[in-house]
């Protein structure tokens, strides 16, 4: 029984127990309640809090003492390569199969336990969508291993791909630079190609000094490497690891189900053929919100990637900003509209008047540049592709208040898109609308205000008629009469032909 439901009933047995019946048993028998809850309703009219008691786990209980050995023995082992209370199911579906637990579970006791050993920090990544090829990730990361019966601390080099997920890491007992170039060939050569960019922290292996900004003052070699195989760095802020957050997420996760147990190998070439056997065997998973797995993403962007061979290239001051799902890049503080799809790497110029935005070697977008700061410069040309597949969002959308708060959108065009809507119904008039404004891109916006005008002066709520007058060479004034002839070019619905007939002076007939 809800809340609610229980407020009203005891109510009722509160003006039973006084106007009617008079005693416990009479009204318990009314409402075929227990006396229990009668004497809860005559003490309060607020029904109490139900007690819940301690859930017992009883498919749990002989396995607690296994998982705490699990969770004491994390004590001694690096921080990020403890065990996870999905790799403690995982173990004990594989060893303790005897043992059927579900998962929620062990989560909620590993969650007990690692509160009372103070285990609960947290941090929170944002997804991101890049384009095939587009950009990856690499970081270095530290790991303990047992090489030949001895514990030893080694550095891991990781490379992600930020669109197919998939990944490479290599082992290396320190971070030098020899090491550094190396496991970038052969990353290159798992995934078949170049990447286009680069994305790393300020590594000593790739950065000199740190300037201002985001400049960097590169290291001679690495340099000659980056034009040898002919990709694009880019380097994060000192201490901003979460601009880098897709490396970072892989290396949590491999280090979660690679890494733990602690990994034990003969040598190092035996530990780095384990790590490769790891890599491909996340191929088969699935990360979440996409479609295909990692393996078949992969394969899809090969075809995306820079070819092995050599390949130079110009470097400019401009800027490569993402296309977000607002439709919007992001130029110095503000963001500019595009009609490009959302996650596409468009390149964006900045002048001392405008920004133009290009994408394939076209210009898609030119805004006055703006000096504010996060404002948003939408273009509702820009949104007419997106509007027709959800033409709902065009009342209340911000570039058609900015097109009113500029003049571009006069009222001339809401009374014929009020009108549409009346007679075709709230989605298809508003795609009429839309369709419509999509032929004053095409032909002209001055030519399209003159022609609604003209339509609304003469009470045409037809899509069709305003098509006419913007295909014609001069658009006709209101005060003009309108010839029959253009009408016989349109094969029209009977009542559509009726208002054309009420237009010119006819009578018309249904």
């Amino acid at each position: 029984m809800d809340w609610r439901a229980k407020v009203e009933l005891f109510e009722k047995m509160r003006r039973e127990y006084e106007h009617g019946a008079g005693t416990i048993r009479g009204v318990a028998r009314k409402f075929t309640v227990h006396r229990r809850m009668v004497r809860q309703a005559l003490a309060s009219a607020v029904p109490p809090e139900r007690q819940r008691g301690e859930r017992k786990c009883p498919r749990l209980g002989p396995v607690q003492a296994w998982i705490d050995a699990i969770l004491e023995a994390d004590r001694k082992a690096p921080r990020k390569q403890r065990h996870t209370a999905h790799r403690i199911w995982q173990r004990l579906q594989a060893e303790r199969p005897e043992c059927p637990v579900a998962e929620s579970s062990v989560r909620r006791y590993v969650g007990r336990r690692k509160r009372a050993l103070g285990w609960t920090a947290r941090q929170t990544f944002v997804p991101q969508c890049y384009a095939w090829g587009q950009e990856a990730q690499a970081d270095w990361y530290e790991a303990e291993a047992e090489l030949g019966g001895e514990r030893v601390r080694l550095q891991v080099f990781s490379l992600r791909s930020m669109a197919s997920g998939g990944a490479f890491h290599r082992a290396y007992p320190r971070a030098t630079q020899q090491a550094f170039l190396e496991a970038h060939e052969l990353a290159f050569g798992r995934f078949g190609g170049v990447f286009r960019r680069l994305r790393y922290d300020n590594l000593k292996s790739a950065v000199k000094k740190i300037l201002r900004g985001y400049q960097r003052e590169e290291t001679a070699r690495f340099i000659a490497f980056r034009s040898h195989w002919g990709f694009a760095a880019e380097f994060c802020n000192p201490g901003e690891a979460q601009e880098k957050g897709g490396v970072e997420g892989e290396v949590g996760y491999f280090r979660r189900n690679h890494w733990v147990p602690v990994p034990r190998a003969g040598d190092l070439a035996e530990l780095n053929e384990q790590l490769l056997a790891a890599c491909h065997q996340d191929e088969r998973r699935t990360i979440a919100g996409r479609a295909e797995s990692v393996g078949v993403a992969m394969q899809a962007e090969q075809d995306h990637l820079l070819p092995l061979a050599p390949e130079g290239f110009d470097l400019a001051e401009m800027s490569f900003p993402l296309v977000d799902s607002a439709g919007c890049v992001k130029v110095r503080t503000n963001f500019y509209s595009v009609p490009v799809k959302a996650g596409t790497r468009v390149q964006a110029k900045v002048y001392a008047a405008e920004v133009e935005v290009w994408h394939e070697g076209v210009c898609v977008g030119r805004h006055e540049r703006c000096y504010q700061r996060q404002q948003q410069v939408l273009d509702l040309e820009h949104y007419l592709e997106v509007l027709e597949r959800k033409p709902g969002a065009l009342a209340g959308s911000k570039p058609l208040e900015q097109w009113r708060a500029a003049g571009r959108w006069p009222a001339s065009y809401d009374r014929f898109w009020e009108e549409l809507r009346r007679r075709h119904g709230g989605q298809t008039g508003t795609r009429q609308m839309i369709a419509l404004l999509k032929r004053g891109a095409q032909r002209g916006w001055k030519q399209l205000e003159e022609a609604v005008s003209q339509a609304v002066a003469l009470n045409c709520w037809d899509v069709a008629a305003v098509e006419y007058m913007l295909a014609a060479p001069e658009p006709r004034r209101a005060s003009e009469p309108m010839e029959l002839g253009w009408l016989e070019r349109y094969e029209r619905p009977l009542p559509v032909m009726n208002e054309y007939d009420q237009l010119l002076g006819g009578e018309g007939t249904r």
